[in-house]
């Protein structure tokens, strides 16, 4: 298979070490006669909104002329859902922050193309931002997903990740860790973790060419796809099987199952947890001194299947400008404050400082970083980028409100409602007639 090597090339040259260009100039610390208020959408993942809001509390003491808010808006309601009443009230926020929806409101805010932080960052990572060539978004951060571990309930058991390349080396090894006193994996039934990510084990997989994968997002709209005469499919079924099998915990779709993840992993009562990089600061601050690897999840047994090597890497979110309802300062604002967190040492201390110190723990994307990640799981993440054993986040491309039903049909799935047949057919009904934009198609 052909790698998604795109990423590497950048995490070398600034995400994944100290970077040796020197930082861009400050954002402005000019004086104001008055303030300009300035709202943004959410704190980015509600897993860093502690650092988040202490950052924004730092950037407003940094200056005069801007006042940022954070509008918290509703999780249980999707991003469109929390914007477009906002909208429709002529009271949208200035700052947005999203990725699957960004064709939704390319028409909305404001074009990034030629500004300071563009230029910062590797062109590739913007393609997903770019929208019948305006580039309406800026990254955040680049992330990564497998399986988790608790090195500490691993090295107990006997058990060496580097070893797991195959679903059946994955099986010896949870049952080794459930003889040695822990539990397996925790396998959330969390239906964005379900809809985005464990689907994206599939769909990265599904061909070995970025357009490839498109064209299997194609055949799908067209109702052309039957999953169950595909491979890559019906392997992918298997390891959802293995999973649900050592799950250590009942399936919970209630928004108490990430904290208790959180808790069974970082105390050792799981051994694995499938999930991301950004449950590292809640896996630190829950744990003492216990080190948390990421590692790939297996979808073969095959033990030279690049897929059993890789991780899923990609960007989480981009940030969005409002462009028709903010005022010249508002957006001035918005701008002054992204550059002050990703081009001032005091904003990269928030953003890829450990938790222990304020900091969100982000991998940087932005040239001129002097503030580097250093804990396990990150190092461990470089390893994988610069050896070029990563996946493509093709869920980047799902049509918006997509992940939500593949999520939901994910949880029945795993609470033995459906079958894996039936999860083929209701995840093809939910692609059947998609808007393709993933191919520049407008709603």
């Amino acid at each position: 298979m052909k790698k998604f090597t795109k990423f590497g090339a950048l995490a070398l040259a600034a995400a994944l070490s100290v970077s040796v260009v020197a930082a861009t100039t400050p954002a402005s610390a000019a004086t104001c006669a008055t303030k300009t208020k300035v709202t943004m959408l959410g704190t980015i993942k509600p897993e860093i909104q502690d650092q988040f809001l202490a950052a924004v509390k730092e950037y407003n003491a940094s200056q005069s002329c801007y006042t940022l808010e954070s509008i918290p808006g509703d999780r249980k309601l999707t991003f469109l859902q929390n914007v477009t009443p906002m909208y429709a009230a002529k009271n949208a926020p200035t700052i947005m922050y999203t990725l699957q929806e960004i064709p939704d409101m390319a028409d909305k805010v404001m074009d990034w193309k030629g500004s300071k932080l563009a230029k910062l960052v590797s062109p590739s990572l913007l393609e997903a931002a770019t929208v019948g060539g305006k580039l309406v978004g800026i990254p955040s951060t680049a992330e990564a997903f497998g399986l988790l571990y608790n090195k500490t309930v691993l090295d107990k058991a006997g058990v060496d990740p580097s070893k797991i390349t195959t679903r059946q080396s994955l099986e010896v090894a949870l049952r080794k860790v459930k003889a040695a006193g822990s539990g397996g994996v925790r396998f959330s039934s969390i239906w964005w973790s379900l809809g985005a990510h464990f689907t994206n084990i599939y769909f990265a997989n599904s061909a070995p060419t970025h357009e490839g994968r498109l064209a299997v997002l194609d055949a799908l709209a067209d109702g052309k796809k039957d999953l169950s005469k595909d491979a890559v499919f019906q392997n992918y079924l298997q390891t959802f099987a293995l999973l649900n099998k050592y799950n250590q915990a009942k399936p919970n779709t209630t928004d108490t199952e990430y904290d208790l993840s959180v808790k069974d992993l970082a105390s050792g009562k799981a051994a694995f947890w499938f999930m991301g990089n950004w449950a590292e600061p809640n896996l630190l601050t829950a744990s003492n001194g216990v080190d948390f690897g990421l590692m790939p999840l297996p979808i073969s047994n095959d033990p030279k299947d690049p897929a059993n090597k890789s991780i899923s890497v990609g960007v989480p979110g981009y940030f969005m400008v409002d462009n028709t309802q903010s005022t010249a300062a508002e957006r001035a604002g918005a701008v002054d404050f992204l550059e002050w967190l990703y081009t001032t040492p005091a904003g990269q201390k928030r953003v890829a400082g450990s938790v222990d110190d304020g900091g969100m723990n982000f991998i940087p994307v932005y040239k001129g970083f002097t503030v580097s990640p250093k804990t396990y799981m990150a190092q461990q993440i470089a390893k994988y980028v610069n050896a070029g054993n990563t996946l493509e986040w093709i869920n980047t491309y799902y049509p918006a409100g997509g992940q939500d039903l593949y999520g939901a049909s994910g949880q029945k799935l795993m609470a033995g409602k459906i079958t894996g047949a039936q999860y083929a057919v209701e995840l093809q009904n939910a692609w059947k007639g998609a808007v393709k934009t993933w191919r520049g198609v407008k709603k």
